[in-house]
């Protein structure tokens, strides 16, 4: 009986709550975890799981084995990691969430590297622009932009997401540039409602006074891979990221205006579950991303200044 196999199948189903959803992160058949949850209950003597037409909760004794279950599979994963490391070696699966835009842009272009350095070591990667459980959805880090307050999860600063409004020369050019943050109350703003701003854009000025400016707009989209597109197509302002356009400012394809104000930066920040230990394979990736986003002007406020 493969002990650990066994932990990880229980430990998955009672944190998701059902047999299918544990399948699903362990890329595993439903029947198969239900045999190694009923070999782990034979094994120990006592039932681990109520079962329900609506799902499963814990029996006492769940409870009580599923911190030692953790506990046994963050030991061996600690033990696995450490004898990769004494020979330069990381192995594994790492499951990296991000948003759909900059995990296209930002994190893809930079795996290449860390891969060849690691022939063992594979990512799979889970891109939203929700804001995703991670223990529900079985992902190891999460790279997320913006404020993060959920008590449960561990942060570590990566960078800065500087911010300007940008729109086409063409789509300027018809409806005039805006010359104070307040005129955009009079133009067409794509607005992004995966942000609690997304009804007033926030602004530094010159002088340091911070101040919120309401904006309205006939679109709004639940993506930022949709404002981007719909800014590039020349429907309107958008509040947007630099590094989301940094090849199109260069080349002029969009502009940006009220360059005298600074919208409000985000952080950039790796995501952690505090219920376990960061496997050394989990870690390798984020200090990989570290380094890449120190040296990157556009993720980083201290180079950019």
């Amino acid at each position: 009986m493969d002990m650990l196999l066994h932990f990880r199948a229980f430990v998955r189903v009672a944190e998701l709550g059902g047999f299918s959803a544990a399948a699903r992160t362990l890329n595993a058949s439903q029947p198969a975890i239900s045999r190694q949850i009923a070999d782990l209950e034979q094994r120990v003597g006592a039932r681990l799981l109520h079962r329900s037409p609506t799902g499963v909760s814990l029996t006492e004794e769940g409870r009580s084995l599923l911190g030692a279950a953790r506990a046994a599979l963050d030991a061996a994963d600690t033990a696995l990691g450490a004898v990769g490391a004494s020979r330069g070696e990381v192995e594994g699966l790492v499951r990296l969430g991000s948003s759909i835009v900059f995990g296209r842009l930002q994190v893809i272009p930079r795996l290449a590297a860390l891969l060849e350095r690691h022939p063992a070591l594979s990512i799979e990667l889970a891109l939203s622009d929700g804001v995703v459980d991670l223990v529900q959805e079985g992902i190891d880090v999460s790279i997320r932009i913006g404020t993060v307050t959920d008590p449960d999860l561990v942060v570590r600063r990566l960078g800065t997401s500087r911010r300007a409004v940008v729109a086409t020369p063409d789509y300027v050019a018809r409806v005039g540039r805006p010359a104070h943050p307040d005129d955009l109350a009079q133009h067409q703003c794509i607005r992004f409602m995966g942000l609690a701003t997304r009804e007033g854009w926030p602004f530094e000025g010159p002088d340091g006074e911070t101040f919120v400016v309401p904006v309205r707009g006939q679109l709004r989209a639940n993506t930022s891979e949709a404002v981007r597109e719909a800014v590039l197509q020349g429907l309107g302002f958008g509040l947007c990221p630099v590094w989301m356009f940094c090849r199109e400012l260069r080349d002029g394809t969009v502009v940006p205006v009220l360059t005298d104000w600074t919208p409000t930066a985000l952080p950039i920040q790796a995501v952690f579950s505090s219920r376990r230990q960061v496997p050394a394979r989990v870690r390798a990736v984020v200090e990989h991303l570290a380094a890449e986003f120190r040296t990157d002007p556009l993720l980083n406020e201290a180079v950019a200044a």
